[in-house]
């Protein structure tokens, strides 16, 4: 008797395993590292905390806005970095919020898929320069090793920044404890400087973040480049800047790879600060992506005030189209023009945010 229960026992205890298997099997067959993506969320439930807030992220730079900070640093000081959180924050997300699968229903607002081009995908990718936007024969063209930018003299600051974005960066985390704001030494017209910004009531915002740059000091030392700061209200620097910044790194340790580009919508006549140079505050920022990596080809732009917003992220989703013609940017013009005009004049969500954001 208590031999047929043992079996009994064996059989429903197997045949429990076999419906386990066939679950995970078919929960993570859409992923490129299925035993990594199982790995993450065995953690996320037994390692990750929760979000902390944004005050403690590791990304942003606490400086005072208040035009009664001292001026007692020169553009060679450390950048002040006095939080605690990690990357770890960005991955915890990722789980929290349901995006670690690329086959989520989506908010959209465009109930057709793109044409899938995974088939060409890697031979217009591969071109020269194909992250850059469309670059002219008089443009101040700036190549770091990670980052490229344009910098504009006009406004002491560039209007673009394009790079892209691994995941293995996203999911890394590097202390930006010893990193210096200094002037870009590439720049042949000279830079701003870290003196332009004190008591200027602005932060020091990054377009590039240091947060997507760890795994070398050099390539995270690249981003305090004084080339790629720009003057931002410190409640939006620290506040839903920071939360696209995290997105987008979410998103890169979903997707593995993204490309970039960022910036501030430069026009005459902004307001400027500066001691040694004429800085223009922008009045708003864009942050455009490009995930090619997926089974169709998908591009997201956001575009933001240089102010406090406690909206959702996707309150600020706009056409790619409508940031190029605020900024008369050409942004991936080496995209197969089909696919370019399909990508840029979208304003889905598709891919992108889960069904819970």
């Amino acid at each position: 008797m208590y031999y047929r229960k043992g079996l009994r026992w064996g059989n429903t205890l197997m045949l429990l395993f076999t419906f386990i298997a066939i679950g995970l099997v078919l929960h993570y067959r859409g992923r490129t590292k299925p035993l990594v993506s199982f790995w993450n969320d065995v953690k996320s439930v037994f390692i990750y905390q929760e979000r902390s807030s944004d005050r403690n992220n590791p990304y942003k730079n606490p400086e005072p806005t208040s035009t009664a900070s001292d001026d007692r640093t020169s553009y060679n000081d450390v950048a002040s970095d006095d939080r605690t959180s990690s990357n770890k924050d960005d991955r915890s997300l990722l789980d929290k919020e349901g995006i670690s699968t690329r086959s989520e229903s989506t908010t959209s607002s465009d109930d057709d898929e793109p044409e899938s081009t995974s088939s060409n995908a890697g031979d217009y990718s591969k071109t020269k320069d194909f992250g850059l936007p469309a670059i002219g024969s008089n443009d101040q063209i700036i190549r770091h090793h990670r980052i490229t930018l344009r910098y504009r003299e006009q406004y002491e600051q560039a209007d673009w920044v394009a790079y892209k974005l691994l995941g293995d960066e996203a999911r890394a985390y590097l202390s930006r404890d010893g990193n210096k704001f200094v002037p870009d030494p590439l720049v042949k017209t000279g830079s701003a400087t870290h003196a332009d910004y004190t008591r200027s009531g602005y932060d020091r915002g990054h377009l590039a973040p240091a947060g997507d740059f760890n795994i070398s000091p050099d390539d995270k030392q690249e981003t305090f480049y004084m080339s790629n700061i720009s003057p931002q209200v410190g409640d939006f620097n620290r506040g839903i800047w920071n939360d696209l910044e995290q997105k987008f790194r979410q998103w890169a340790q979903r997707d593995e790879e993204l490309y970039i580009v960022t910036g501030p919508v430069l026009k005459p006549g902004l307001p400027t600060i500066g001691k040694n140079n004429e800085i223009a505050v922008p009045e708003m920022y864009y942050k455009i992506a490009l995930c090619l990596t997926d089974r169709q080809p998908r591009m997201i732009g956001f575009l933001l005030k240089n102010e406090f917003s406690s909206e959702n992220l996707k309150t600020f989703v706009v056409s790619v189209d409508e940031i190029e013609r605020l900024t008369g940017i050409d942004f991936f013009p080496k995209l197969p023009d089909a696919l370019e005009k399909k990508l840029e004049s979208s304003t889905t969500t598709q891919g992108w945010f889960s069904a819970r954001n």
